[in-house]
């Protein structure tokens, strides 16, 4: 009795608490630290107390059809040809966006290059320039005051130049510097010709060992559909049993699903190339297949050769490496900072009118103009040293930079060698693994073929149960599945090995 008014009461509560529990949830209170500033004057932003004038809808952001745009390639696809390799990365290297986007870096930087050589050549201005004077006054002389106007118009043409002969290296350590960055994003740029060549080759080869795995799957069902006619046919002529006809059906349908996945896929592996080309993966072309080759049994060059002969040819290391020699060049620049500068500087002018004018100044990134007077034509050419003599320690916190970004710099070009040595080291053990993998599972294949063989010739005549022959089946799935994977393992290891020893400049 007791328990019964202890059931009551709880559900009693539990109904009285429902409704409470079902409402609208209400927006979670404001942050404690609402409107606090940070360091840098920005505001936190406030969290709504209530919910958006488009409740209904919503987070959901307008639709904007000038967005909604499908890329198409610059290059014509034909759906009817199937294209190879070669062609696949030669399609990627003109259509990827990230090619397109080192080419622009590159071209910056080269003309950065320029901009520093440009240096060397003076600087030439022209102004012309016309003016007008108004004045107005009184003069006084004793009991006298005579009030008076007058104004004066004129124009002034006039040429400056702007030569520095000699900077003790300043200029020269600039342009070494801005070279090498060139140099680097040079080399940046041919180094993502190869990281294309390569994901094109790995989602290739992915590709291909996808439909080799629906293959594989349709033959696994070819022989499960042969199992399941065996047995039933021993069902029929009364010398097998519902059991076996049922796990035969079984072995046939978990083979179908698994062709099923394999299918899909096939089609996420298809996505896959088509984005590592830098197409869209709504394009629809034909792939070729390549022709299967026994591979060759293992050849490989010792690991400290491979090393030593990558990292003098690997875009990462010498990118740093001319990154590293920048930064040394910039600290010479920086360094000069504390040298004397001659220079050599002209002007010719031409006057007319009243202008009473001596000078014109500066104007943007124009020179100024000196030695300016009356109706006439005037010139002057100078010759000049400037010693920097004190700049509130500018020029050593300049020089401190530079050095930091030289230890920064070999910092980089370090870390990049060895994790250059890494990958290389993986990318050969794994090639050496995968071809070893493939020569036994090539024995282990053909031991399964011809122990299913066997089995399922044994369970037609009676001999062994229809257990036996799933086990054999099943094993010579595995096997089959296991020989495809090493073999396309092996194609993608020897691109990773060729990648990382910098040697992918083309299709493999």
């Amino acid at each position: 009795m007791l328990k019964s008014s202890m059931y009551r009461s709880l559900l009693l509560l539990l109904i009285s608490v429902t409704p409470i529990c079902a409402q609208e949830p209400t927006a979670p209170p404001a942050p404690p630290d609402k409107g606090l500033s940070h360091g840098s004057g920005a505001t936190v932003l406030e969290q709504p107390s209530t919910p958006p004038a488009n409740a209904k809808n919503g987070y959901l952001l307008s639709p904007n059809p000038d967005a909604a745009v499908l890329p198409k390639p610059s290059v014509k696809l034909d759906p009817a040809h199937e294209y190879t390799l070669p062609e696949l990365i030669d399609i990627a290297e003109h259509e990827h966006q990230e090619t397109r986007v080192a080419w622009q870096l590159a071209r910056n930087a080269a003309l950065a290059a320029g901009f520093a050589q440009s240096t060397y050549l003076p600087r030439v201005t022209a102004n012309i320039v016309g003016g007008y004077q108004d004045s107005t006054g009184n003069v006084g002389t004793g009991r006298f005051t005579v009030s008076g106007t007058g104004s004066v118009a004129g124009t002034v043409s006039a040429i400056s130049l702007e030569w520095l002969l000699f900077d003790f290296g300043g200029r020269a350590n600039v342009v070494s510097a801005a070279e090498k960055l060139a140099q680097a994003s040079n080399i940046t740029f041919k180094g993502m010709h190869q990281k294309v060549i390569h994901g094109v080759c790995i989602a290739y080869y992915a590709l291909l060992a996808a439909r080799q795995r629906v293959r594989t799957n349709e033959q696994a069902l070819a022989n499960a559909l042969e199992l399941q006619n065996a047995a039933e046919a021993r069902y029929s002529g009364g010398v097998g049993t519902l059991l076996e006809s049922s796990q035969a059906r079984q072995v046939r349908a978990q083979v179908q699903l698994a062709t099923i996945q394999a299918e899909g896929m096939e089609r996420d592996m298809y996505a896959t190339l088509l984005a590592a080309m830098g197409l869209s993966p709504l394009e629809k072309i034909r792939i070729a297949p390549i022709e299967h080759r026994r591979l060759p049994p293992e050849i490989l060059t010792p690991v400290e050769q491979v090393v030593k002969d990558a990292l003098a040819c690997r875009p990462d290391v010498l990118a740093a490496y001319a990154a590293e020699q920048a930064s040394q060049a910039s600290v010479k620049a920086a360094e000069a900072l504390y040298r004397p500068k001659i220079f050599l500087a002209g002007t010719g002018a031409y006057a007319s009118g009243q202008l009473g004018l001596t000078a014109l100044p500066s104007i943007g990134d124009q020179l100024p103009t000196l030695n300016i007077s009356g109706n006439q034509w005037s010139s002057a050419v100078l010759v000049g040293l400037t010693i920097p003599v004190f700049d509130g320690k500018r020029r050593e916190d300049v020089i401190q930079q530079a050095k930091n970004n030289t230890v920064k710099a070999a910092a980089t070009l370090d870390r990049i060698r060895i994790d250059a040595i890494q990958e290389i080291v993986a990318a050969q053990n794994a090639l050496r693994t995968s071809i070893a993998a493939n020569q036994a599972a090539e024995v282990l294949q053909e031991a399964a073929k011809t122990t299913y063989d066997a089995a399922l010739d044994s369970y037609k005549q009676g001999v062994v149960s229809i257990t036996s022959v799933i086990e054999a089946e099943t094993q010579l799935l595995q096997a089959n599945l296991a020989t495809d994977d090493a073999y396309n393992s092996a194609l993608s290891a020897a691109a990773t090995l060729a990648f990382s020893t910098g040697s992918l400049g083309a299709s493999p």
